[in-house]
């Protein structure tokens, strides 16, 4: 998980400072004005409804628990779990309220101090675990695509194992490889860049409904539960075609079987190295497995291809001639098709100078070459085969591009205190969630700590939908420096709103979510926080009949 930058106040934004005696007691305003829900034949794929207008309330202080989760922009997982954590995502911290900075309740200050820090680290993972496994509900667009993918194979397995689907019965390897090549097209970062670039083109327009807009930016952004759905798929297709191989085992030979078998080890491995408790606790593990277990398995795969078309099972040889024959076969494309999508980002590596500079010893800012649109993501690597990790970017469009790193793990670390010269990049850069903004009217835009990096190219170039940007982050200029400043700097007070909990104290974010959507008259509310706080905020302007999305964890 990505650690926490610390920030200290913004000056030149739109925020006003009222001294209080208590830093929290923030005056209110009731908001008796309902805010009826959307409804659409698309709100299967629906995270909320449209909203009317009205003007928000000052923002109340949030009574709920101090939050361990970070802004998901960098995978890198934390290597020492135990040290106390600062400010997380502009929530004050258990090491800030320990200082005396801020007042906290005496009874919950006390029993957090009593926690031994092993126990403590202990209930901070299993907090952050059962956030990714009951991610913002159990019946998500997301868990609902993976149910739907797997349950379409198991009827046409069992249709065929019944002996009323005999085309599957006979090509059970060929439902197998298109189950591997639907998985590699939902997490084809090319071929995806081009489906978000078709999405904005043909929806962004005022006349098209918005719940087919939400019903789109749902899907697109749960695509993951098809890629997690066939690939459970492609190993259960396996297992049947070898089953059915050995019960004909006169008709095969034993080479098939053991490539077939080692393929169906390859991607048992990999979806156990997938499987949300093995992938939060070990991500580099988990990337390690998928890549080169996804490799040896793609190498077999050409090799089983091969074996099954050339091999004749009356004269039990294999035969030398298989031009005419490969190209009839459906496996044959398939297996090309595959090997094309996993190739296309990693003939696009290349090694780049960068600038990289630190505001403070908790985060970096990395310059690299060349303008990006907004809503663009990227990722950098120290070592291509080793690790990859991603970033929001930065741009306006023009000469150059940036990304904000906290200083979490050992890479993100080392860029603050050694910092390198080149870093690998993927030259193809990838469309995430933000980028659907360009699809609606009017957007806004809710981020905490370092999630704002992925928002600020919307401030600072041309882009389709009129946005509004709400951040919540501890100590601004301090901690993320001036170049960041400036760009939040010289917007419209209504545009740009920042909460430096630092001076205002903690806020209630989901309900300042909720009314500043309102007073700007918002199609869609996007945040970008930790796990934790998009599911809060997300649940909150879907109850306040607001659509909003949030990045999920395997979005």
């Amino acid at each position: 998980m990505q650690n926490p930058v610390r920030f200290s106040s913004c000056r030149g934004v739109a925020f006003e400072i009222k001294p209080h005696a208590d830093p929290f007691a923030l005056s209110t305003q009731n908001n008796n004005q309902d805010d009826p829900k959307g409804s659409g034949w698309l709100s299967w794929f629906q995270a909320g409804g449209n909203s009317s207008k009205i003007f928000p309330s000052t923002v109340n202080r949030s009574m709920s628990r101090v939050s361990s989760h970070f802004c998901d922009l960098d995978h890198e997982e934390d290597d020492s779990p135990e040290e106390e954590e600062e400010e997380v995502d502009g929530i004050i911290s258990l090491k800030t309220l320990e200082e005396g900075k801020v007042e906290e309740h005496p009874l919950k200050m006390a029993s957090k101090r009593e926690q031994p820090p092993k126990m403590a680290a202990r209930k901070q993972e299993s907090g952050r675990l059962s956030v990714i496994l009951l991610d913002q509900g159990l019946f998500t667009v997301y868990k609902r695509l993976f149910v739907v993918s797997l349950t379409l194979n198991i009827v046409c397995l069992v249709l065929a194992a019944t002996g009323n689907f005999a085309y599957a019965k006979n090509r059970a390897s060929l439902f197998a490889i298109a189950n591997i090549l639907a998985l590699t097209v939902c997490r084809s970062e090319a071929f995806l860049r081009v489906v978000f670039w078709l999405a904005v083109k043909v929806l962004g327009r005022s006349w098209i409904p918005l719940p087919i807009k939400t019903g789109t930016t749902a899907l697109l952004q749960s695509l993951g539960g098809i890629h997690s759905g066939c690939g459970v798929s492609s190993i259960i297709w396996l297992v049947y075609s070898i089953i059915l191989t050995l019960s004909d085992r006169e008709n095969t030979s034993s080479a098939i079987i053991a490539v077939a078998s080692a393929i169906l080890s390859l991607l048992f491995l990999s979806a156990l190295a997938a499987f949300p408790l093995v992938r939060h606790l070990h991500h580099n593990i988990f990337e390690r497995t998928h890549r080169f277990a996804g490799w040896t398995a793609l190498a077999l795969l050409w090799a089983f291809v091969f074996l099954t078309i050339s091999y004749d099972p009356k004269t039990k040889s294999y035969s030398s001639e298989l031009g005419s024959r490969l190209i009839r076969q459906q496996e044959f494309w398939f297996t090309i098709a595959i090997t094309i999508f996993i190739i296309i980002p990693w003939i696009t590596v290349r090694r780049v100078p960068v600038k990289i500079s630190s505001p403070s010893g908790h985060a970096s800012i990395i310059k690299f070459e060349g303008g990006v649109k907004p809503g663009i993501l990227g990722r950098i690597s120290p070592s291509p085969l080793s690790e990859w990790h991603a970033f929001g970017i930065i741009s306006d469009g023009k000469d150059e591009h940036m990304m904000l790193a906290g200083a979490v793990g050992d890479f993100t670390k080392s860029l603050v205190a050694n910092k390198p010269s080149h870093l690998w990049v993927r030259q193809v850069h990838f469309a995430g969630l933000p980028y659907l903004v360009n699809m609606y009217d009017r957007v806004l835009l809710v981020a905490t700590g370092s999630g704002i990096c992925v928002f600020l190219s919307f401030l600072l170039q041309p882009c389709r939908a009129s946005v509004c940007v709400l951040w919540v982050a501890k100590g601004i200029e301090q901690n993320f420096g001036n170049e960041i400043k400036e760009m939040m700097s010289g917007h419209p007070k209504d545009k740009v709103i920042v909460h430096d909990t630092a001076v205002l104290g903690r806020p209630n974010v989901s309900q300042m979510s909720i009314d500043t959507a309102k007073n700007w008259g918002a199609e869609v509310v996007i945040v970008t926080s930790n796990p934790e706080g998009s599911r809060d905020v997300v649940n909150a302007c879907k109850g306040a009949g607001i659509s909003a999305f949030g990045p999920i964890w395997d979005s």
